[in-house]
């Protein structure tokens, strides 16, 4: 697994947040010249140090991780430690030094280095990135667990389980929730939509990477504009998993170069209160859900959970709010809810 270098409240390599998702300082970018290409041979060592100055004086977040990562990518091993130590000191071929700079002048440009090595961990699943696909960040993996103890306790979902259940994820992305589910259950079945062409693609290839496309329905639909299309293709389910557009709209022009300059911003930008796409896929869930008790699991804005419950108690009669968890940070960065039975009138 790729060794995570910040707190689990990042949402981008080389991004540091101050708060809930959406609050990063934003830095002033520098010109992003290159260092020249080496006349002579260079070791790994040395190259990865003379990177890691370069990256400091220009001002790009995170040096010393940016450079030993590409190193490592560039070496064959996905951290610096991986590595046999003699690979540091031997020298880089003419071919390696040339890859090299091409890599790190793409960090000097401010592109995350999912997006600079093209891939990146997730759990325990390695996923092709590209931009402008929104790249997964660790909270997202509590997500998946919290859905995982859930499902597991479920009938038809454990291993050796005769019969299928299945999760609906609404913005997929790289496909990290539905993927991750589909690997750790066997018997579980995924819906995975996107309003994103270029998500549904890297959903699609990295489905079949890991050999789990055939258990994967992809769909490009928008959850806002394509409402009954979403509801004729996309249920009944078990489970309904997002972690959807939540920052602010205010918080957008706070965003980090890394951010700002490479991902989508319609997978960021949740409107004026960050709710938009959280309100209507609530909206939708009790008439995609599959019984009383299916589930709904949300990462959300800190702020979010108390004016989620609001909304819900005063909008949503077929959801009860269940309970709200927190990340590994201690922030309330997860909500869940649950259909239940409304009992009709006379």
């Amino acid at each position: 697994m790729w060794r995570k270098s910040v707190s689990a409240s990042y949402r981008c390599f080389g991004c540091t947040s101050v708060g809930p998702k959406g609050i990063w300082g934003c830095h002033a970018v520098r010109t992003c010249s290159a260092p020249a290409l080496p006349a002579g041979q260079i070791t790994a060592l040395q190259a990865m140090d003379l990177w890691k100055r370069h990256f400091e004086a220009r001002g790009v977040m995170e040096p010393d991780h940016s450079s030993h990562y590409i190193i490592a990518h560039l070496l064959g091993a996905k951290t610096i430690e991986s590595l046999e130590q003699g690979k540091l000191t031997e020298f880089l071929s003419r071919e390696k030094t040339e890859h090299l700079w091409k890599l790190c002048t793409r960090r000097l440009s401010r592109m995350p280095v999912q997006y600079v090595i093209e891939e990146w961990d997730f759990r325990d699943l390695t996923l092709k990135m590209r931009p402008p696909v929104f790249i997964p960040r660790p909270e997202t993996e509590e997500l998946v667990e919290l859905v995982l103890t859930d499902l597991e306790m479920k009938p038809g979902t454990g291993v050796g389980a005769d019969t299928q259940q299945t999760c609906l994820e609404v913005g997929c992305g790289s496909g990290a929730i539905s993927l991750s589910l589909l690997k750790s259950l066997p018997q579980l079945k995924a819906i995975a939509l996107d309003q994103s062409q270029d998500a549904v693609n890297l959903t699609r290839e990295n489905a079949l990477r890991l050999g789990l496309q055939d258990r994967l329905q992809i769909h490009h639909l928008d959850v806002i504009k394509d409402a009954e299309t979403v509801l004729s293709l996309c249920g009944p389910v078990s489970a309904l998993v997002s972690n959807p557009p939540y920052l602010f709209s205010e918080d957008m022009a706070s965003l980090e170069p890394e951010i700002f300059r490479y991902e989508d911003p319609s997978a960021l930008d949740g409107g004026g209160d960050g709710l938009k796409v959280i309100k209507q896929i609530l909206i939708l869930a009790p008439r995609i859900l599959s019984n009383h008790g299916s589930r709904v699991y949300l990462e959300v804005d800190p702020r979010h959970p108390p004016l989620i419950q609001r909304w819900v108690e005063a909008n949503v009669e077929e959801l009860r709010y269940v309970e709200t968890q927190h990340d590994i940070t201690g922030r309330p960065r997860f909500c869940i809810l649950q259909k239940r039975e409304v009992k009709q009138g006379p």
